[in-house]
């Protein structure tokens, strides 16, 4: 499985990346969720490179231009409800794409511990087709995992890519076994390497739910 990690490379996006971490800046719910639809544009724009492409004639209004587009049927897949600006942000570019919805949550119990639970789908069939799973965190891998199996049941697709802006090392390694015998690539903005006792990433930058939509019971 291939793994891309954006901020190892002087871009734009690293600031981005600082100010969604920056407890100054995560006081603000709208540039929190607009740097991370800004962010998902850029990520869809790098998967936009490994795609397959045709050749198409474009008529303009002076002849014939010829011009490649991408040629895969792309179904946009998103773990609800962290996961909306990101997923608005790829959208942006993959606009003729399909969209694919999964609820997923922990659930707590006594002990602290908790199991990560899959309430709700909603999904075109997705035989043979290319998807683009986002969520922003990617922590234990466990998510990704539950959300990814869910979605087979509406087909098998071509090809996966996931897309997360900041994940654990210990969820990349996960993942990356998880999909050891699958097409599929790995897009993230950066990897930190600690994970805490509630398995929130550290440094992390906290809940990206609630810094996005407001907190929840």
């Amino acid at each position: 499985m291939q793994t891309t990690i954006l901020n190892q490379q002087q871009s734009i996006f690293n600031r981005f990346i600082a100010e969604i971490r920056d407890t100054s800046i995560q006081t603000d719910p709208m540039r929190f969720r607009r740097n991370i639809e800004r962010m998902g544009e850029i990520m869809a724009y790098e998967v936009s490179k490994v795609l397959s492409y045709e050749t198409k004639n474009v008529t303009t209004p002076l002849g014939i231009a010829k011009e490649s587009v991408p040629a895969e049927e792309v179904v946009i897949a998103s773990i609800l409800r962290a996961g909306l600006p990101l997923h608005q942000g790829v959208l942006n570019y993959f606009d003729r794409s399909e969209n694919a919805f999964v609820s997923a949550y922990r659930k707590y119990n006594e002990k602290g511990d908790f199991d990560i639970h899959i309430e709700y789908i909603s999904s075109p069939s997705l035989d043979n087709k290319t998807v683009l799973l986002v969520d922003p965190m990617l922590a234990t891998g466990t998510s990704i995992e539950l959300a990814y199996k869910a979605l087979l049941h509406r087909g098998k697709p071509k090809h996966v890519h996931i897309i997360s802006l900041i994940a654990s090392q210990a969820g990349v390694q996960y993942v990356e076994n998880m999909f050891k015998e699958e097409p599929a690539t790995m897009w993230l903005g950066a990897v930190d390497e600690e994970l805490n006792a509630k398995s929130y990433i550290v440094p992390g930058l906290g809940d990206a739910g609630d810094l996005a939509y407001g907190t929840k019971l």
